[in-house]
């Protein structure tokens, strides 16, 4: 039906932009692309792409990237589990966020270098010209970066004429933020800039842990970013770009929207969590603050040549993120988990080089090719709380009725008390990654009339990465095999229980005539009671919750994976007149292995017969994936393009497949990674602007979106691993707009002003596959979707002597929802959830000189 109704309004639209009256002059001024590589308007570029100006940003109060989803439909940011997890979706497609093995579906490029990690993409940049976000696989031109779309942000190049800005501002929840920029010459062919900001912030999740903690997701950032500019002459021009941000933050606070199951054991131990019945209390518990440290630094220079005939393109780049994460991580006010932590570290270095012919001829081309070289440094671990081996106990006594089973395992298995899961038991997992990628693309633009373009685009890529793991895991009972391993009788486990229950439900000793009599006299006993036996043991090993790693490369795995891929792009233009273009697309996408570089790293299960062979698996030996494969997508692409006096309408209808989308689920105790057979999407995007009187700007962005795993047989469902052919693909809204209104008016002593609003829509949707309901500890189910309603208003007033006062207000009305939700971590029956934002507002000053 959506389908339908889907093609029905587009072809309504369509039909009435082309009956648009051509005018020979159009208001306002051309917006400019630079993201597909060529200078071109937004007109002119047959890909879907919205343009978010300098003026918008700082109108809308859009204070990092984050806030970029209010203006565009198609894009989702969310933060999540810490300050430097960030992840992209656009039209659905995204990954990236939380293993930084799994590199984003979504590219972020800011100047024209690509930031591989979401940790290097939220720092606040001083004077931004635009934010372009491209939809759909950009691989022809990004190469295995861009498999679902891409961010490029593009910042102001220095000015030969001196001007800057310093700005402060204050908000709620003790909001402090203060930002500079000066830019000016220091001679006639050399231009510099610079800028830097403070943003600081309280939390707005307060702790119930009475010990002195602060609030949760507070801000703390800090950024400085140098420019110099270059012209030698009228063909030459360098920009080299040094910049340097950090993090320190509380974060992030996590709410409870369902206390089932291990809440009970919980609470009778005397811990306390979040209550289900009001998740956006903001209340969260934590034993101690979060620890999020982040430090980003890195060098560009971007290098252009004018040949006359064509314009030859350099940029080389160097960056190294550094990030530091560490947490409380069960949730609640019992010492289960004291710490999951993790250190990283990221070398990244990038070269592209480019020759672009300057148009004008029947033929217009671009040639180039890209170098990506990474490593990555990684080392974290758990360790366990002095309350975890008490809580295990708890939980097995309400499963078995046996008390106190976990400490006479311990006896059983010559152990002594608080071996198993005492306090300060730990692991520590060491990964390294070395990937090396390189790209050859091409384009060509056939005008074949004044009006009718064909262009084809290709690309090669070639992926290389290398991985090692050196993992210790001190979890004693986790690796004990309670199945086959002898206990101090010298039998293993179920023999031991079996003759015990036998001698309880009979008063014989387990002996074989005593058994064989049994049987004689009451068939099936002997069934009935190795059956409880085995439910027995199945409950214990359900608490076995860290097996034993297998390190890799060993002579089974070799720890690598060779990936390459021709991925191309068709395309047709058809300038109609002067203000309506259209164009139909197909383009593939091409995203590269993503390794699982975390505990939950697991053997495949087509290598259990190798490596049980080479003497490589360990006790209680668990398989899932190490890596998910390449993702493939490919798109058809139906636009249109038009200018009218006033205004703007652009409009995109497509139809969207990834093949082996990597999906990265958490199913209480760790990550699955997996590839999902095929995901589409089919969907319609209309923006549209339009002035009035000159006087009020209006926008409207829409996303309309069907989306379905075509197959996915490896899913992670409620009841875990099932078949999710044929549903809905989870966090994808049917619906998503933006809408805005600004009024400017001019004042008569020069005076200028502004009110803005803008509004963001989300149809419900299902937040994640493994979670569908909750109820609550008042006996409330509810289904766990996000639906998003949610209003934002601006100011300002600029007077004449270059001062401006802006206010703004976010979230006006409170709109709550849920970023994401999880099952609690070790505790079956508890559901998590990370709440939206609640209200801000605050006002900057600013002195324009």
């Amino acid at each position: 039906m959506l389908n339908k109704t889907l093609l029905l309004s587009t072809s309504f639209i369509v039909a009435t932009a082309l009956s648009l009256p051509a005018v020979a002059q159009v208001n306002g001024d051309e917006i400019i692309v630079t993201a597909t590589k060529r200078t071109t308007t937004l007109q002119e570029t047959p890909v879907a792409v919205t343009v978010t100006s300098a003026d918008v940003i700082e109108k809308a109060q859009i204070l990092d990237i984050q806030d970029l989803q209010s203006v565009v439909p198609s894009l989702r940011v969310t933060q999540l589990q810490t300050s430097q997890n960030t992840n992209f979706v656009i039209r659905g497609f995204g990954n990236g966020a939380n293993n930084a093995g799994i590199e984003p579906s979504v590219g972020v490029f800011i100047d024209g270098v690509y930031r591989s990690r979401s940790a290097a993409q939220i720092g606040d940049l001083p004077k931004l010209e635009r934010v372009e976000v491209l939809k759909g696989p950009q691989s022809t031109l990004f190469g295995k970066n861009a498999s679902a779309g891409v961010i490029s942000v593009v910042t102001a190049a220095p000015s030969f004429e001196s001007e800057g800005y310093i700005e402060a501002g204050i908000g709620n929840y003790d909001q402090r933020l203060v930002r500079g920029y000066a830019t000016g010459a220091l001679s006639d062919d050399l231009a510099v800039s610079i800028g830097a900001g403070i943003n600081r912030r309280d939390g707005y999740f307060e702790n119930i842990v009475d010990n002195g903690t602060t609030d949760q997701n507070d801000r703390d950032r800090f950024n400085v970013r140098a420019q110099a500019l270059y012209t030698p002459s009228d063909t030459v021009s360098l920009r080299l770009i040094a910049d340097y941000s950090s993090i320190d933050e509380n974060c992030c606070g996590v709410t409870n929207i369902q206390n089932q199951g291990a809440a009970a054991a919980i609470q009778a131990l005397g811990g306390q969590f979040a209550s289900d019945t009001d998740p956006f209390s903001y209340v969260t518990a934590f034993n101690r603050d979060s620890e999020n440290e982040v430090d980003d630094y890195g060098i560009s220079l971007t290098a252009d040549v004018d040949l006359g005939f064509a314009t030859l393109t350099s940029i080389s780049s160097y960056r190294n993120n550094a990030s530091n994460f560490d947490q409380d991580a069960d949730f609640n006010t019992l010492d289960l988990l004291a710490s999951v932590n993790q250190d990283q570290e990221i070398d990244t270095i990038t070269q592209e080089i480019r020759l672009t012919s300057n148009g004008g001829e029947a033929f217009d081309w671009m040639v180039g090719g890209y170098l990506f070289h990474e490593d990555i440094s990684q080392v974290g671990g758990l360790e366990y709380g002095q309350d975890l081996q008490t809580y295990i106990n708890v939980l097995l006594q309400s499963a078995t009725g046996l008390p106190g089973l976990l400490t006479t395992l311990e006896g059983l298995y010559g152990q002594d008390p608080g071996t198993f899961l005492g306090n300060g038991t730990r692991t520590r997992e060491a990964f390294t990654q070395d990937n090396l990628a390189y790209s050859a693309f091409a384009t060509v633009d056939y005008n074949i009339t004044d009006r009718l373009t064909a262009s084809v685009g290709a690309n090669y890529t070639k992926d290389e990465k290398d991985i090692t793991s050196n993992v210790f895991n001190g979890d004693v009972f986790s690796a004990t095999d309670l199945v086959n391993d002898p206990t101090v009788f010298g039998v293993p486990l179920p023999a031991v229980f079996f003759g015990q229950f036998f001698t309880a439900n009979t008063g014989l000793a387990p002996t074989p005539a005593n058994i064989g009599f049994i049987e004689s006299v009451a068939p099936g006993t002997s069934a009935a009671i190795q059956g409880g036996v085995d439910a027995l043991i199945a409950g214990i090993q359900s608490t076995q919750f860290q097996p034993q790693f297998i390190d890799f490369p060993n002579s089974v795995e070799s720890g690598r994976t060779r990936d390459d891929e021709i991925t191309y792009s068709v395309k047709l233009a058809y300038e109609v007149n002067d203000n309506i273009n259209v164009y139909g697309s197909y383009g593939t996408g091409f995203k590269a292995s993503s390794w699982n570089l975390s505990r939950d790293s697991r053997p495949f299960a087509s290598d259990q017969a190798a490596l049980a062979s080479a003497g490589l698996t360990q006790a209680n030996q668990t398989f899932g994936t190490r890596f998910a494969g390449p993702e493939d997508a490919r798109v058809i692409e139906f636009g249109l393009k038009a200018r009218f006096e006033n205004g703007a309408i652009n409009v995109a209808v497509f139809d969207q497949e990834i093949e082996g989308f990597q999906s990265n689920i958490f199913q209480g105790t760790g990550f699955v990674l997996a590839n999902a057979g095929s995901q589409s999407t089919q969907g319609v995007e209309v923006d549209a602007t339009y002035t009035f009187a000159d006087v009020l700007d209006l926008s409207f962005g829409g996303t309309f979106l069907d989306a379905v795993y075509d197959e996915f047989t490896n899913g992670l469902g409620p009841n875990g691993p099932t078949d999710l052919s044929g549903e809905d693909v989870s966090g994808v809204p049917e619906v998503s707009i933006s809408a805005a209104a600004t009024y400017n008016h001019q004042f008569a002593n020069g005076m200028s002003g502004f009110l803005r609003g803008d509004y963001q829509y989300e149809s419900a949707a299902q937040i994640v596959d493994n979670i569908d309901t909750a109820t609550t500890s008042a006996g409330t189910t509810f289904d766990v979707e996000r639906e998003v309603s949610t209003v934002n208003l601006a100011g300002g007033l600029d007077f004449n002597n270059g001062v401006s006062l802006n206010l703004y207000a976010r979230n006006v009305f409170n709109d709550e929802y849920l970023l994401s939700v999880f099952p609690g971590v070790a505790q079956a029956g508890i559901i998590n959830g990370y709440p939206n934002q609640p209200r801000t507002y605050g006002g900057t000053l600013r002195y324009n000189f």
